[in-house]
C-alpha cells in the first residue's frame, strides 16, 4: 500500500511548491488551518485505559526495535510511540498531512522533497526533533542491520541532506510521484537511541532493548516480556493540540497481551481479562461468541463495514522448491481445494473468494487484456506465458454444478502428469521416484479444520501434505531464509498499491533473506510492470499497470487463494467504552479504536 502517504500534482511551470498536504491523484479534503479529523471527538476526554489482544500471529515478544529482523517487537508500538514526518487519516486513502513536518517542499523535477519540521516537535527526553535525527534515521534503516525490507521499500531514495537545523531535504533517484510520501512516511527517532554514556552509538542490530528515544503519544510502560505490554500516553505529548493529533489516542494506558491459544483467550474475553477482540473465524463467530453476557448485552458483538481494499490471503506457494518450479504443478494444487465446499459446511457462507492480487475494483484484471494493459504487456511478450494474450484471466477452480470436485481431480492428475508427476508405488512421484510431500507451515492452530479437507483432497492425488505447526518466533525465522513449503498468509488491501509491491514482487528481492517476496517471484515481466505502478502520474496509469501485473501473476497461478470478509468481526465489552458519532471510511479496527474511542466516564 502507499502507507496512507499521498502526493499532490501541482503545475509544472512552478519551480517548486510547499504545503500542509499531499494528495495522490485527487483533492486535499482539508484546509490549511483546519481544527480536527470529522470523524474524531476533538472534546473526548482523556484517561482510562483499555486491554485488548493484537489481531496478529505473534505469541511473544523479545525487542523493543521494531525495524531489525531479529525477534519480533510488541504490537502496536510503530503505532503509539514511533512518528513519522506526514500522517495519513481514516477518510482519505491518499492523503497526508504535515506531523513531525508542518510542511514539505517538491520541487518541480520530482526528483527532490524538502520537510521543514514542527519546532515544537520533541522526543520523550524532551529534545527537539531535528533535521540530524532524520537523517541518523534514514541512514540507520537503510543500513544492513536494518531488516532489508526498509531497502527495499525506500531504495529510490538516494539519500538525505540536512538543509538547516530543523529542515532536510530528500533527494530521489529519479522522478516519481511516490516518493515524496514515502519520504514522509519514514519513521523518526532520535539519533541518541542506542548510545553509550561514551557517546558512540551501538551497531543498530545491537539496540535490543533499550527504550526507544521517540516522539510518539505514547511511552512503554509495564512490561511481562513475552506476554503483555502496557503503553502509557505521555501528559506532555508535543502534538496533543496539533490539529491531526486532536481527539486521538484519549485513554492513559493501553495494554496488548499475548496468547498461545484460541480457547484460552476466548475464555479471558468472557472472564473480563481485556475489552476488545477482532475475530477471523465465521466458525468461531458463529458458535462461541454468544452466551448470556451476549444476550444480556454486556458483551457486544458487532460486524463494522468499511470501504477498505479487500485483502489478499491464500496458500503461498514457495517457488524456489523444485516441485513448485512448473505451473502446471501449482493450478493442480489449486483445483485440489474444494472452496464452494467450505463456505458452505465451515463458513456459515460468510465469506467471498478472493479472485485477483488487488481486490476487486479497478486494479483487477479481467477477461482478456484491454488496450491499457497490451501497451504494456506486448513489449513483454517473450516473458509471458502465450495464453495470457488468448485466454481469460484465470479464475480460481469452481465446485459448483455442472462443475465438480471430481472433474477438478481429474484435471490436476492431466496436469501433474504433463509436468512429470504420476502415481505409482504408493505416491505421486517424478522421473526420480522421488515422492510428492508438502508442509504447510503455521504458528496456529485454527488453520487445522480447513487445512484438513484440502489435505485429504492432495491425498486423492497422491501428495503427502503434512500441517506444522510451531511457535512463531520459530516461524519468523524459517520464513525469513524461505525454509519452507506453503505457508498462509494475508496481505493487507490498499486503495493504492505502490513501492512496497516492490518487496513482495520483485526479482532483486527474491534471494534477500527477509524479504517479504514470500512465493520467491523472479521474473523480468513482473520487474518491467512494478516499474510502471511505482512511475504512475495518473490513476489511469496506475490502473492499466496494476491490471497488467495481477493477470501476470494470476497466469502464474502462484498460490491458492483464499477468502474474505467485507466486514469487521469485533467483540467488546459494553459501557465502558464510547466513541465518535461518525465512522470513518477506511480502517482497521483496532487502529480506530485506539486512536478514536476513549473510556466512558462513571455514571455516563
Amino acid at each position: 500500500m502507499r502507507l496512507f502517504w499521498t502526493f499532490l500534482l501541482f503545475s509544472a511551470c512552478l519551480p517548486a511548491w510547499a504545503a500542509h498536504a499531499y494528495a495522490l491523484f485527487g483533492d486535499i479534503k482539508y484546509p490549511p488551518g483546519f481544527s480536527h479529523f470529522e470523524y474524531v471527538n476533538p472534546n473526548a476526554p482523556k484517561g482510562g485505559e483499555i486491554t485488548l489482544v493484537p489481531p496478529l500471529r505473534i505469541t511473544n515478544f523479545d525487542k523493543y526495535n521494531p525495524f531489525t529482523l531479529k525477534g519480533n517487537a510488541p504490537p502496536d508500538l510503530g503505532e503509539l510511540v514511533f512518528e513519522t514526518l506526514l500522517t495519513g487519516n481514516l477518510d482519505e486513502p491518499t492523503t497526508a498531512y504535515g506531523l513531525l513536518a508542518e510542511d514539505i517542499e517538491v520541487a518541480a523535477d520530482q526528483r527532490s522533497a524538502t520537510f521543514r519540521l514542527n519546532p515544537k516537535a520533541r522526543f520523550h527526553n524532551g529534545d527537539a526533533v531535528l533535521a540530524v535525527d532524520v537523517k541518523s534515521s534514514f541512514d540507520r534503516l537503510m543500513s544492513k542491520q536494518a531488516a532489508p525490507a526498509y531497502r527495499s521499500v525506500f531504495g529510490e531514495i538516494q539519500g538525505v541532506t540536512i538543509v538547516s537545523q530543523r529542515t532536510v531535504r530528500f533527494d530521489f533517484k529519479r522522478a516519481n510521484a511516490e516518493l515524496p510520501l514515502l519520504a514522509g512516511s519514514m519513521p523518526v527517532f532520535s539519533h541518541k537511541w542506542g548510545m553509550g554514556k561514551d557517546g558512540k552509538l551501538k551497531p543498530f542490530d545491537q539496540i535490543v532493548t533499550d527504550m526507544p528515544i521517540a516522539s510518539g503519544p505514547y511511552r512503554i510502560g509495564r512490561v511481562n516480556f513475552g506476554k503483555d505490554i502496557t503503553y502509557e500516553r505521555d501528559p506532555k505529548y508535543w502534538a496533543r493540540d496539533l490539529n491531526v493529533r486532536k481527539g486521538h489516542y484519549n485513554f492513559d494506558r493501553i495494554t496488548e497481551k499475548v496468547y498461545q491459544d484460541d480457547t484460552a483467550k476466548l475464555e479471558a474475553f468472557k472472564a473480563g481479562e481485556f475489552d476488545m477482540v477482532q475475530v477471523f473465524s465465521a466458525r468461531e463467530w458463529a458458535r462461541r461468541y454468544i452466551g448470556a453476557k451476549f444476550d444480556s448485552g454486556e458483551l457486544v458483538r458487532r460486524e463494522l463495514k468499511h470501504h477498505n481494499a479487500s485483502d489478499f490471503q491464500g496458500y503461498f506457494l514457495n517457488t524456489r522448491r523444485a516441485k513448485f518450479k512448473d505451473a502446471r504443478v501449482r493450478r493442480a494444487m489449486n483445483l485440489a481445494m474444494d472452496y464452494e465446499w467450505m463456505n458452505r459446511q465451515l463458513f456459515f457462507n460468510a465469506y467471498t473468494r478472493v479472485k485477483g492480487y488487488f481486490g476487486d475494483g479497478d486494479f483487477e484484471a479481467r477477461d482478456l487484456p484491454g488496450p491499457d494493459e497490451l501497451a504494456l504487456l506486448e513489449p513483454l511478450r517473450k516473458h509471458l506465458r502465450p495464453e495470457l494474450f488468448t485466454q481469460p484471466v484465470p479464475l480460481p477452480p469452481n465446485t459448483n454444478p455442472p462443475g465438480s470436485l471430481r472433474a477438478n481431480l481429474r484435471e490436476a492428475r492431466r496436469l501433474l502428469a504433463e509436468a512429470g508427476w504420476t502415481y505409482r508405488d504408493g505416491a505421486l512421484r517424478n522421473a526420480k521416484g522421488e515422492a510428492f510431500e508438502v508442509e504447510f507451515l503455521e504458528s496456529t492452530s485454527s488453520m487445522a479444520r480447513v487445512l484438513t479437507p484440502y489435505m485429504q483432497n492432495l491425498a486423492k492425488l497422491g501428495i503427502t501434505a503434512r500441517y506444522k505447526m510451531t511457535d512463531f518466533a520459530v516461524l519468523q525465522k524459517r520464513m525469513d531464509v524461505f525454509d519452507y513449503d506453503i505457508t498462509i498468509n494475508r496481505l493487507l488491501g490498499s486503495l493504492a498499491p505502490g513501492n512496497e509491491l516492490v518487496d513482495r514482487f520483485s526479482s532483486k528481492s527474491a534471494d534477500i533473506e527477509g524479504s517479504n517476496n514470500i512465493l520467491g517471484v523472479k521474473n523480468p515481466a513482473v520487474d518491467a510492470l512494478l516499474d510502471k505502478v511505482i512511475s504512475a502520474h495518473s490513476r489511469p496509469e496506475l490502473a492499466a499497470a496494476l491490471k497488467a501485473l495481477d493477470r501476470v501473476l494470476r497466469f502464474e497461478h502462484l498460490t491458492v487463494t483464499h477468502w474474505y470478509s467485507p466486514t469487521h468481526r469485533v467483540a467488546y465489552w459494553n459501557h465502558r467504552f464510547a466513541e465518535p458519532s461518525v465512522m470513518p471510511l477506511y480502517y482497521q479496527p483496532e487502529n480506530w479504536i485506539l486512536s478514536t474511542w476513549w473510556a466512558r466516564q462513571p455514571g455516563k
